[in-house]
C-alpha cells in the first residue's frame, strides 16, 4: 500500500465515518443486552456497527487483514490489519452515556501507523499518525507540554480495579498529581491528545482497546507504552501509561515500576 500517511489518516476518517450511522441508530434505544463469555456487554450496535466497519475496509482494501472485538480476526497474518472496536464503553453506550467511542486502527507488520477515535454522540473524531501530527475534526492538536506529575491532570480508567489490586499505586497517584479524575472508556486519550489532560492510565484492555489509541497520542506529540515502557503490540498485558510529554511519562513509569 503506497498511501502517504495523510492520505492514511483521510482513509481512515471515512472508514470510520461508515460506522456513525449504526451506531447513533441504536444510541438511546430499547436495547437487548447480552452478556458474553467474560460477562462483557454486547448489543446489536456493537455487531451492526462492526459490520458496518469491516465492510467498508473490505471493500476499499480486500487484501487487508482486520482483527474486532466482536467478529474475531479475518486475514491477521496480513501485512496490513485493521483493528476494530466497535464500541468502545458499551456500558456507557447503554446507559444512555454519550462518551462511548469507536475505535479504529492500522497496523503495517504488526506496528500501530494510524489510529481513530469516533465519539459519535459528540460529534468529535480524532485521528493520528506515528510520525505523523493528529487532528481533531480536521484541525491539528498536540498534547500540552506538562513535564512533571505534579502539574498533571491525571485520568484513571479502572479505578476501582486498581484500587483492589494496586492501592498503593493509587494512593501515591492522587498525592502526587495536580488532579487524579476516575474515568472510563476513550475518551480520556482523545483529551491527552487534544491538550486538555495530561495522562491517561488504564488497565484490563485489549488490543482492539488499546492499539487504535497509538497513532492519535503518538501523532499529537504524546507518548503511550504499556506500564514497564515498552511499545504496545498485539501481545501486551493490556495495562497502559499514556503522557503528554516523555519526561512526564518516564516519571509515571519509574513509579508504575516500583510499586507493581
Amino acid at each position: 500500500m503506497s498511501l502517504s500517511r495523510d492520505d492514511l489518516l483521510k482513509v481512515s476518517l471515512e472508514i470510520l465515518h461508515a460506522a456513525k450511522e449504526p451506531a447513533l441508530r441504536y444510541f438511546r434505544t430499547a436495547l437487548q443486552v447480552s452478556d458474553k463469555e467474560d460477562e462483557s456487554p454486547v448489543t446489536v450496535g456493537d455487531r451492526e456497527t462492526e459490520k458496518a466497519l469491516r465492510a467498508e475496509i473490505k471493500r476499499r482494501f480486500p487484501d487487508h487483514g482486520v482483527i474486532g472485538e466482536e467478529f474475531g480476526s479475518d486475514n491477521p497474518e496480513a501485512e496490513h490489519v485493521w483493528i476494530v472496536d466497535p464500541i468502545d464503553g458499551t456500558k456507557s453506550f447503554i446507559s444512555g452515556m454519550p462518551l462511548f467511542g469507536t475505535l479504529l486502527g492500522l497496523l503495517h507488520q504488526g506496528r500501530p501507523i494510524v489510529g481513530t477515535i469516533g465519539m459519535p454522540a459528540l460529534g468529535e473524531d480524532f485521528a493520528g499518525a506515528v510520525n505523523g501530527h493528529s487532528v481533531m475534526n480536521g484541525a491539528v492538536i498536540s498534547c500540552r507540554e506538562t513535564k512533571n506529575l505534579h502539574a498533571a491532570f491525571v485520568c484513571c480508567n479502572e479505578l476501582p480495579s486498581l484500587f483492589t489490586t494496586h492501592p498503593q499505586l493509587v494512593s501515591e497517584l492522587t498525592s502526587r498529581a495536580r488532579y487524579l479524575r476516575p474515568s472510563n472508556d476513550c475518551y480520556p486519550y482523545a483529551q491527552l491528545a487534544a491538550g486538555w489532560v495530561d495522562a491517561v492510565v488504564d488497565c484490563n484492555l485489549q488490543p482492539y482497546d488499546y492499539l487504535p489509541l497509538v497513532g492519535v497520542i503518538e501523532g499529537a506529540g504524546g507518548v503511550i507504552t504499556d506500564w514497564s515502557g515498552a511499545p504496545l503490540t498485539l501481545h501486551s498485558d493490556g495495562r497502559v501509561i499514556a503522557a503528554a510529554t516523555a519526561e512526564l511519562h518516564a516519571e509515571m513509569v519509574a513509579l508504575f515500576e516500583r510499586l507493581t
